[in-house]
């Protein structure tokens, strides 16, 4: 099974993470960036929906057993390098010129719940699995453009009271804080998901250039202000 698979029904574009917890290392985030071009060069569709074929985890964020070694061994070229490849996947999704929907299917932790926070919306199963930022219990402080897309998908006072906490919220707390657009069992969550995103058939160019617009300080934030962080090569990780 290859780490990022996708299907295509109608204008909706169906995306599975296939690689376990879904961390984030080199080679899933670099499937990841490649399955979202060929949807964009290869297919009509105009809305994007991105699940997990995990039973109960939708993604578990960075993979610290391949990076801390990295950092611990002194290679910070190949850090810095993991850094700008991941600002690229939450960049790519916060401007893809398709709506964008996560079918969160189970835990989403630490830079996963981050990436969730890059979708246009969030659809987020109820039976199973929390929503939650643990940086602070880790020593790990966020980048601007992390703390910029946090921002985009949460009132002030929940990025606030998450990154300070970090608390784990269950989906029905997500949606009573307007952080996710919906809750469902995991047995409908799909189906929610995609008679939702069957409802928008929105015109590539105009979705893109409105993303453009609204995520203006996301892109200024990973694009000017995460570069001084990342070329310090002083990660609080490992």
């Amino acid at each position: 099974m290859t780490l990022v698979s996708y299907a295509v029904n109608d204008h909706v574009a169906t995306v599975t993470l296939n690689d376990g917890e879904n961390r984030f290392n080199p080679n899933f985030l670099n499937a990841f960036l490649e399955t979202l071009d060929d949807i964009e060069k290869n297919t009509d569709a105009t809305t994007l929906v991105v699940t997990s074929s995990h039973e109960k985890i939708f993604s578990n964020g960075i993979d610290l057993e391949w990076l801390v070694p990295v950092i611990q061994s002194g290679d910070v070229v190949r850090a810095k390098d993991f850094f700008y490849l991941l600002n690229r996947l939450f960049k790519r999704i916060a401007t893809y010129p398709l709506l964008t929907i996560a079918a969160i299917s189970g835990h989403a932790f630490a830079g996963g719940a981050i990436m969730c926070c890059a979708f246009d919306f969030r659809f987020m199963r109820s039976d199973r699995g929390f929503f939650c930022f643990p940086e602070v219990d880790l020593g790990i402080p966020f980048l601007p453009g992390m703390n910029a897309l946090l921002k985009k998908a949460m009132p002030m006072y929940m990025v606030e009271t998450m990154q300070y906490t970090g608390a784990r919220l269950t989906a029905e707390q997500c949606v009573a804080h307007h952080i996710m657009t919906k809750a469902a069992p995991m047995e409908t969550l799909m189906e929610e998901t995609t008679a939702f995103a069957m409802t928008v058939n929105k015109r590539r160019p105009i979705v893109a250039e409105m993303k453009k617009r609204l995520n203006k300080e996301i892109i200024t934030a990973i694009d000017i202000e995460d570069v001084p962080y990342i070329e310090s090569g002083k990660f609080n990780i490992g």
